[in-house]
């Protein structure tokens, strides 16, 4: 079903939006969900080239199909995103450049992964700790929801699946490496029992509005996509949880900067469906502290 799927969004048309960018003189590679063997018709191509710019992101419509075209480095050293570029499947590479990176991945993706949970232990740990310095200051709601993803993020690396949000709840629930109390104070803390209709349409929208005025990708029609085809087949945590994650990683965009970015607390409080109940935000992080230092030690 894969390469049926591969084969056909690569087909003339797409061939020449990729050549009117210049990335046929560059390896490129399909990586994300469409390369793995769980994906939504709701879900974009991620097509990263490797042509070593540190450009934003572009989105492509064709066909029908959403492609979000990145860009990278076959000289990456980064677990973080030598992680993410597991299991890509390789779309031009003239020279097998990208085909010996990926063997060198797939050698190492053990011990990647690994250092990929610690990152996001540490992380999670760093968030929780800004949220219970300071529980009444604006954002420590924010901290809480970020703690919450990035444990997440470890818990289902720890499981050896990919980090794509639309499906990484249901990889959680079919865990057999998870214990059931890790996740209930993961999920406590994002607040995934909120997910309603009503409340999801806001969250939308807000989410929209929150990428738009930090990572300005345009990335706007793929939230919409989702949220629309989660909430359709009644997937409304799933939704609750893939707009949250969206959120948490814009966010982190921003995280070094929040003092001169203090008006976006404003949209960011219902994209992210913040809790205002500061004794609440204070237990919330005390407890995924914990659970972040007991997991570096477990896992």
């Amino acid at each position: 079903m894969l390469k049926k799927n591969l084969k056909a969004i690569l087909t003339v048309e797409i061939q020449k939006i990729l050549r009117s960018l210049s990335i046929s003189e560059h390896p490129v590679g399909l990586g994300g969900c469409k390369s793995h063997s769980t994906t939504f018709e709701c879900c974009e191509y991620n097509i990263t080239v490797f042509d070593n710019q540190n450009t934003k992101p572009r989105i492509v419509e064709a066909g029908g199909s959403i492609l979000k075209i990145q860009h990278g480095s076959l000289a990456e050293t980064n677990p973080d995103i030598l992680q993410k570029f597991e299991g890509m499947t390789v779309v031009l590479d003239e020279k097998w450049d990208l085909g010996m990176m990926l063997s060198g991945i797939e050698e190492k993706k053990d011990k990647i992964r690994r250092s990929c949970i610690k990152g996001c232990l540490i992380d999670a740990a760093l968030c929780a700790t800004k949220a219970k310095q300071n529980p009444h200051e604006q954002f420590a709601p924010a901290w809480v929801k970020c703690a919450a993803y990035f444990i997440a993020d470890a818990l289902v690396l720890h499981n050896k699946k990919q980090r794509s949000p639309t499906h990484m709840l249901e990889f959680i629930r079919r865990s057999k490496k998870s214990k059931a109390n890790e996740f209930s104070i993961v999920a406590e803390a994002m607040g995934l029992e909120r997910a309603t209709p009503s409340l999801l349409e806001r969250m939308a929208k807000s989410t929209i509005g929150f990428s738009d005025m930090t990572e300005g990708a345009g990335c706007s029609g793929i939230i919409r996509k989702k949220y629309e085809f989660l909430t359709a087949n009644s997937l409304l945590t799933d939704c609750y949880f893939y707009l949250g994650y969206v959120n948490r990683d814009n966010f982190t965009l921003i995280r070094d900067s929040l003092h001169k970015k203090g008006d976006l607390v404003h949209v960011l409080k219902t994209a992210l469906d913040f809790e205002h109940d500061s004794t609440k935000i204070e237990a919330q992080a005390n407890a995924l502290h914990r659970l972040s230092n007991e997991l570096a030690c477990s896992i």
